[in-house]
């Protein structure tokens, strides 16, 4: 999975471009300034041919991609499609990310009744990082909304905002979501409390743990679809300093970590082999052994029964 940049973070860069624009005292600075601001201006109020005046001489005097992209939408909000092409094809020289370049595009091509090259420019600009919000909300892009493209292009700008939340990889240890109480398997004897959570997009399986009684122990691990390396992995950190680093995969509903040999405080090596087979939809066993040979023989550290809290 590639990663993108969001469109909200595009915005949030075509700001700070512009106001970096407006640092500095002299004088050809402050009257850039006082061009930025009375085109911004016009801009928001969508007086466009104005826009489009005042940012036409922006790009002549002080070009930025935040302005090449503002010059390309008020010539397309005037009906100058072609000016508006020509605008958002220059800003692309200049930096303008390419979800913006084609969207702007896009939108251009739908005021030509052309759909067929609108869909080819928006599909350039889902593919580039283009957010779902923007495709739902846009009235510009009204006519194409009827269109099956068009949900497979809502589809696919979705999947690119929570790639996590659609891989059927990462979906795999979903059986561990939930608040649940913890008892020994045998003897049903009270062991914690724990709630786990996705978090990051839904990329990462969180566990927050609570040891029963007055231990005081607590600790979080942190599980995570690889996709490097195809597989899962485990890391565990506590209130006591402690950390395991666990690698594994999932087969017919077990979750199977372990750990190279790693030395103890007594001088041994410790292999761990850890556990999590669901029993049912309310019910998941944790159980984890050790070994000290490398693998060859195994004992018992603790076999612990999840309980979905109702």
């Amino acid at each position: 999975m590639r990663r993108v940049m969001t469109l909200y973070a595009v915005n949030a860069w075509l700001l700070l471009s512009g106001a970096a624009m407006a640092l500095g005292g002299a004088p050809q600075e402050a009257s850039t300034t006082q061009l930025g601001t009375a085109a911004a201006a016009a801009y928001e109020a969508e007086n466009w041919s104005e826009a489009a005046k005042l940012y036409g001489q922006m790009v002549e005097t002080a070009p930025n991609p935040r302005a090449w992209y503002r010059l390309g939408m008020s010539f397309y909000k005037s009906g100058k499609q072609e000016q508006a092409m020509e605008a958002f094809e220059k800003g692309r020289a200049q930096g303008l990310p390419p979800q913006l370049v084609e969207y702007g595009i896009a939108a251009v091509f739908v005021s030509k009744k052309d759909k067929d090259r609108a869909f080819e420019h928006l599909e350039k600009a889902a593919q580039n990082g283009l957010r779902p919000e923007q495709l739902s909300t846009d009235a510009d892009l009204a006519e194409l909304k009827s269109d099956p493209r068009f949900r497979k292009i809502l589809e696919m700008v979705t999947r690119n905002q929570k790639p996590c939340a659609y891989a059927a990889e990462n979906r795999q240890f979903d059986f561990w979501l939930g608040q649940w109480t913890v008892v020994t398997s045998t003897g049903a004897r009270p062991a914690g409390d724990s709630r786990i959570e996705l978090i990051l997009g839904d990329c990462v399986v969180q566990e927050n743990w609570t040891s029963a009684g007055n231990t005081g122990y607590s600790g979080k691990s942190y599980n995570i679809y690889n996709t490097a390396l195809q597989r899962w992995e485990q890391y565990w950190v506590d209130n006591a300093g402690g950390n395991i680093f666990f690698y594994g995969g999932s087969k017919d509903g077990i979750m199977d970590y372990w750990t190279d040999e790693l030395p103890q405080p007594d001088g041994k090596k410790l292999k761990r082999h850890l556990q999590f087979l669901k029993l049912g939809p309310d019910t998941v066993r944790q159980f984890s052994q050790g070994s000290n040979d490398n693998g060859k023989t195994w004992f018992v550290e603790y076999d612990f029964t999840y309980n979905r809290k109702k």
